[in-house]
């Protein structure tokens, strides 16, 4: 198994393992290693390390666990696997985004937002939101003379906010202050008035919600005369609170504290704490917005082309909050300071422009002792998010707009951080997203995480990743069904050496990608006008028509924003509105264009727009390859078409899942029953009626070829291109699934299950099967997931759609793909505020001789 000298700490054996189109292998890996499993797309990688080891390390420990704390983890399945052996405790980090929660952002995720608001609540200087003055501490009869001069011949009620938002049921603290003479209290925002201990009884707050429970002290009307008794009540107050009271006028309040008032207005700020800092808090979060950053609004809004047909709709649009600016946090959290920044202009930072803020910030010597431990875990995370080749985040980041690679890598920044060992880590293609300049710091950080003592298993194609593994797994020898064995095992010299390897002919440089024919010249340009969205620095950006340009540069350096937020929604308008004025030309009506479109030039030199992205083709299992494709509605109609089917007056609906005609009644044409298990987990099994293949058995009787409906869409592409060989318009579409490396896709996979390189291709493959020319594509990192054999025949179709007169622009890291290209964009000099500029641009031999380009460092190694 290999002769490597690191490998002295034993090993996992998976023996038997049939998961998926896994062929019974039985394959070891070394502990205490980084070991890359590898292989064209589609050969059982995932199943390997996803699916067996995952799976059963996760199942493992959770049935070591208590039957109290299993129900609320939920039921792991057994792996189709006869054992593994040595096997540790498994920890997954895959290619999905970290959530959808718009509250979670980067700072909360890797938890620097959490250290950030116990060092303001510790070391902050409080300052007054409304004058900007340093708080400072006042007594009783200070706050008493500031309350008279601003409420002078008011009638105020002085309470003792007791709890405020605050979970218990205080059954004690409310019958001690009702035996210390209290009786009325304000509960929950309602007053009461007790006259015995049996009616304050009767109050029975639940201990799981959070309560608000004020204490009235007196009302008093302000005057001269009774300046001694608003003294004594606010002393009063603050000996039931320590420190606390609240004033009450006309139904507004006022809280201050013997602590935190300002001298200058009289603006009173709360005892600070880290929950004053969460916007998922009520106690911190800006009430307008509540913690959200945005505000709804939902208004009718019509075009004034609705005269050719478009409907006027209730649109939902998303506003700034006015009240705190975006920033999340009331006006009390944002005041508060250190080194002269808000807790908000530090998340506003970059991780890279937040570390060094924390190496030059001026502290005091007792803010120093008290924020030491503090500062170095933050500093400690922020290296970390630098070191997976994200400095260029800002913690104020959401969540929701991380692409899958960021959030992946995120999570591996937050396993380092718990320095746990003696774990077996799996990850799921992490260089996804990367520019090889990070990727290095991205296998470094692996290499880290295998050195404090755990196994890093990494399903990657990334030559260099695989280059400096301890151990490698391939995967293969093709995709699907002509996958699932293990080809080649071995360190990186012995997979070099091993003829039957294709990743080991890349590795050894006997095979590779090389760019076919000449260099095409640009038919025209487009110019892009004043791009400054987000890192842009202002720029004018010429991107050729008629050849395949590559958009490239470090990680956070603005290609996405350039292309995708700036170049994309301007070409989509210029389109719509020349479309707009061929329908009013058309129905003989003159519309004037008061745009003239200054911001891009030349935009009529193309017909359309496509984009395809990595987002899911679609959201709901019952979404899939083939109706996504169209060739379901065609397999549909052939089947209604067969003699049987004709006798029996089936039409095409009759194979149609999302019909109740021939569906399985029992579960409605999903092939699983959810049963909801209240507290616990949704139990999902299979339909015990159809066994899975959603139809009715009267469907299923109709055959073609021996196989009937549910056959079908059991089939991978591969199998369907020879079932539907006479069938020109499927066959055309399964053999385009194949050309891109997805012979191994089901035609019926839900497409949930899909991830997004593959959402991403099958769109492409819809493009490909249309007859358009002076298109505009523009893809988004389409090797993601794709091993160098299946990046050389993406390239290949990619240039024939070119070659049918159309133009292609694609953002990219690959340096296969980059000096293949017949153009480069090369964004840079780094990520984040240090990028949003051109470094280089023209063919890949031009910028690999650009000595300001990082992109060139890395084509100079390549053979053009």
């Amino acid at each position: 198994m290999g002769n490597n000298k690191k490998l002295h700490h034993g090993w996992i054996e998976i023996k038997g393992a049939r998961e998926h189109n896994l062929k019974d292998i039985s394959v070891s890996l070394p502990k205490n290693a980084l070991v890359v499993i590898t292989g064209p797309s589609g050969s059982g990688k995932s199943s390997v390390a996803l699916d067996i080891l995952y799976t059963e390390g996760k199942r493992r420990y959770t049935e070591s666990l208590s039957a109290y704390a299993r129900q609320f983890l939920g039921i792991v399945g057994k792996p189709n696997v006869d054992s593994i052996e040595g096997l540790c405790p498994a920890i997954a980090i895959e290619q999905k985004t970290v959530g959808s929660n718009p509250r979670s952002t980067v700072g909360t995720i890797t938890e620097i937002y959490d250290y950030l608001r116990l060092l303001y609540a510790r070391i902050g200087r409080v300052h007054c939101p409304t004058c900007k003055q340093l708080v400072k501490a006042q007594s009783p009869q200070e706050i008493a003379s500031i309350i008279s001069t601003r409420f002078a011949e008011k009638t105020v009620v002085v309470y003792a906010p007791i709890a405020r938002e605050k979970k218990g049921e205080f059954a004690h603290e409310l019958e001690r202050l009702f035996n210390a003479g209290f009786y009325k209290m304000r509960i929950n925002q309602v007053m009461h008035k007790f006259s015995n201990l049996n009616e304050l009884k009767k109050i029975k707050l639940q201990k799981t919600l959070k309560h608000s429970i004020d204490v009235l002290v007196d009302v008093i009307t302000i005057s001269h005369q009774e300046q001694s008794r608003l003294q004594s009540a606010v002393e009063h107050a603050f000996k039931l609170t320590k420190s606390f009271c609240a004033i009450v006028i006309d139904d507004k309040e006022y809280v201050y504290s013997s602590e935190n008032i300002c001298a200058q207005c009289g603006e009173s700020v709360p005892e600070l704490e880290p929950r004053n800092f969460s916007f998922n808090s009520p106690i911190g979060a800006c009430s307008s917005c509540e913690g959200l950053g945005v505000i709804e609004s939902w208004k009718e809004r019509g075009d004034s082309y609705d005269e050719y047909g478009i409907d006027i709709q209730l649109f939902r649009s998303l506003l700034i909050c006015t009240d705190c600016n975006g920033q999340r946090l009331n006006k009390y959290a944002r005041a508060v300071l250190i080194g002269n920044s808000s807790i908000t202009e530090l998340c506003a930072m970059s991780a890279q422009e937040l570390h060094h803020f924390f190496d030059t910030v001026q502290l005091d010597e007792l803010s120093l002792q008290i924020a030491a431990t503090v500062i170095k875990e933050i500093k400690e995370r922020l290296s970390y998010l630098h070191n997976v080749g994200l400095p260029y985040l800002n913690l104020n980041r959401a969540a929701q707009t991380l692409s899958g690679g960021e959030g992946q890598r995120i999570r591996l920044a937050t396993q380092i951080g718990s320095m746990l060992t003696g774990v077996l880590y799996v990850l799921d293609e992490p260089s996804i997203g990367l520019h090889q300049y990070d990727n290095d710091k991205l296998i470094a950080t692996l290499e880290q995480l295998r050195d404090i003592g755990n196994t890093v298993v990494v399903v990657e194609h990334d030559l260099d990743t695989i280059q400096r593994a301890d151990y490698i797994i391939e995967m293969g020898p093709a995709a699907g069904v002509n996958g699932g064995k293990v080809v080649a095992c071995g360190t990186p010299e012995e997979i070099k050496n091993n003829l039957l390897s294709l990743t080991g002919g890349y590795l050894s440089g006997r095979l590779s990608i090389k760019k076919e024919g000449l260099l095409r010249n640009p038919k025209g340009y487009v110019t892009l006008k004043n791009a400054a969205k987000h890192n842009l620095k202002n720029l004018t950006v010429n991107f050729p028509l008629g050849v395949l340009c590559a958009v490239s540069g470090v990680s956070g350096s603005g290609k996405s924003t350039l292309v995708l937020d700036e170049l994309v929604p301007l070409l989509k308008r210029n389109l719509d509105t020349r479309s707009l004025a061929k329908k009013a030309a058309f129905a003989g009506k003159k519309i004037v264009l008061n745009d003239q479109y200054e911001d891009i030039l030349g935009a009529e030199q193309i017909e359309s727009l496509v984009v395809i992205d990595q987002s899911p083709i679609g959201r709901t299992p019952r979404s899939n390859p083939a109706t996504y494709l169209g060739i379901f509605d065609d397999i549909r109609k052939l089947y209604a078409q067969l003699p049987e089917s004709q006798m029996r007056g089936y039409t095409a609906g009759r194979f149609s899942f999302n019909t109740s005609e021939g569906r399985c009644f029992e579960c409605s044409g999903e092939g699983v029953v959810r049963y909801t298990m209240h507290f616990l987990p949704e139990v999902i099994i299979a339909c015990r009626v159809c066994k899975g293949q959603r139809y009715s058995q009267a469907t299923l009787d109709i055959m073609y070829k021996s196989k009937h409906i549910a056959d079908v869409l059991d089939m991978t592409a591969y199998e369907g291109l020879s079932f539907f060989a006479q069938h020109k318009i499927i066959h055309k579409r399964l053999q385009l699934l194949c050309d891109v490396g997805l012979e191994y896709i089901k035609l019926g996979q839900p497409s949930t299950t899909l991830s997004g390189g593959e959402a991403q291709r099958i769109k492409l493959v819809d493009e490909l099967s249309k007859r358009g020319h002076n298109t505009l594509y523009v893809l988004d990192e389409p090797t993601t997931g794709l091993h160098n054999s299946d990046i050389d025949r993406l390239l290949k179709v990619l240039n024939k759609l070119i070659d049918k007169g159309n133009s292609m622009i694609v953002i990219e890291h690959n340096i296969d793909v980059l000096k293949t290209a017949d153009y480069l964009i090369d964004l840079g000099p780094q990520g984040g505020v240090l990028g949003g500029s051109i470094v280089a641009q023209g063919t890949p031999a031009q910028v690999a001789s650009n000595k300001k380009s990082v992109t060139g460092i890395y084509l100079k190694m390549c053979d053009f």
